[in-house]
C-alpha cells in the first residue's frame, strides 16, 4: 500500500470513497426497496471478486442466508456485509482489497460472540474446507443469538 499525503493509502482512500458512494446510493430509499438495493450491491461486490476471494465470499453468503436469514446483505466499504437493524454483524474483507495474503471473515461489535474478557472477532480464511464451513456456520449462529 502506498501512503498519500493524508496518511491514508490509495486503497484506504478508495474504500472511503466507496463507502460514500454506498451511502449516496441508498439515500432516501427505505424499507424493502432499500434492502433490495443493498442486496443487489452485495451480490455485485461478490461477483466482482476473483479466485479464492470470490469463492469465500460466495460461500459466506450462502452460510449467512441459511444460518441467519434475518440478516440483511449490503456492502460496507465495498465489503460483502450482513446486518440487522442497521448494525453490522459479519463481513468479508477480501485479500485483494488491500493486497493482503488472505481474506478475513470478521464479526462486528454487535455479534454475540462474547466469551469472557477476551474473544476473537476476525478469522483469516484462505479457502473454505468442510471444517472451515462448519466453524463459520457455528460462528454465524452464535453471532445472532
Amino acid at each position: 500500500m502506498s501512503e498519500t499525503k493524508s496518511g491514508f493509502s490509495a486503497e484506504e482512500r478508495a474504500a472511503m470513497a466507496q463507502r460514500a458512494d454506498e451511502l449516496r446510493a441508498t439515500r432516501g430509499v427505505k424499507g424493502a426497496a432499500k434492502r433490495a438495493k443493498e442486496l443487489e450491491a452485495c451480490l455485485a461486490a461478490i461477483e466482482a471478486l476473483e479466485g479464492a476471494d470470490r469463492a469465500i465470499a460466495e460461500r459466506l453468503h450462502v452460510i449467512v442466508s441459511e444460518e441467519a436469514p434475518d440478516l440483511d446483505a449490503k456492502t460496507w466499504y465495498g465489503f460483502p456485509t450482513y446486518h440487522r437493524d442497521g448494525e453490522n454483524i459479519v463481513f468479508y474483507q477480501p485479500a485483494s482489497k488491500f493486497g493482503t495474503r488472505y481474506g478475513t471473515v470478521s464479526f462486528d461489535e454487535h455479534a454475540a460472540l462474547d466469551d469472557g474478557p477476551m474473544w476473537p472477532v476476525s478469522y483469516a480464511v484462505a479457502e473454505v474446507t468442510d471444517a472451515v464451513e462448519s466453524r463459520l456456520r457455528d460462528l454465524v449462529r452464535r453471532a445472532i443469538a
